[in-house]
């Protein structure tokens, strides 16, 4: 079975949308250890990983952290020698509060992303590590969900607006850019002109997409 995410439109026309899609996996994947690990600290766990999405976790040097407090929003807490400054440190389960946690998390999960990566580019130059993601869009009067397959990864499109004509828009502009997106026509030169029976080019420009080939008159799109 393949587990699905949601993702914004914005996270998926994004030009990282690959790198971001692969460290909101990586966090996942380290967040479903950490639960097996710490059973009784599952809450905090999801806690955790809410906290490293939105990118509020900083990594400094000599394996210390800054966790960003998600109560107060000009707090921060520090996280040295597994220690944290908060008030849930002292009674959390073996000292495993969220923010030390999300320290872990985003610790493991960019370690992991860099190994995916790294992987990938069969011995080439390592690509820069993806910035977390931003947090989640708030809720909008209307929303669409699209699902479809992109970059390798099967995912929920949801496109939103203040009315259903401005999300009708996005779904048609989306449909046109996932399709070319996702590889259902990835042969380019595959379609023959019904006029000169010479293979076409799919072009996209704007949202849309059609087909042509060029001739000594100019371009033909095989009407």
């Amino acid at each position: 079975m393949v587990a699905l995410k949601e993702f914004s439109w914005e996270e998926v026309s994004h030009p990282d949308f690959g790198s971001r899609a692969a460290w909101r996996e990586a966090v996942a994947e380290i967040a479903e250890r950490a639960k097996a690990t710490l059973p009784e600290a599952n809450g905090r766990v999801d806690k955790a990983v809410a906290i490293v999405l939105a990118g509020d976790v900083e990594l400094l040097e000599g394996g210390k952290a800054r966790v960003a407090s998600q109560s107060n929003g000009t707090a921060a807490y520090y996280i040295v020698n597994g220690t944290c400054e908060c008030k849930d440190f002292p009674k959390s389960p073996s000292g495993w509060c969220k923010h030390r946690i999300a320290a872990g998390l985003q610790k493991r999960a960019q370690a992991l992303v860099q190994q995916k990566l790294s992987a990938g580019t069969n011995g080439q130059d390592e690509p820069a590590l993806p910035q977390p993601t931003p947090a989640p869009l708030p809720e909008a009067p209307v929303s669409i969900t699209l699902k479809a397959s992109l970059h390798g990864h099967e995912v929920l499109v949801t496109l939103r607006g203040v009315d259903f004509a401005s999300v009708k828009r996005q779904v048609e502009d989306a449909s046109h850019w996932l399709q070319a997106q996702s590889g259902q026509a990835a042969d380019d030169t595959a379609k023959p002109c019904p006029t000169h029976g010479v293979p076409m080019k799919l072009n996209h420009k704007d949202g849309r997409s059609w087909w042509s080939h060029k001739t000594a008159e100019g371009w033909c799109k095989g009407r």
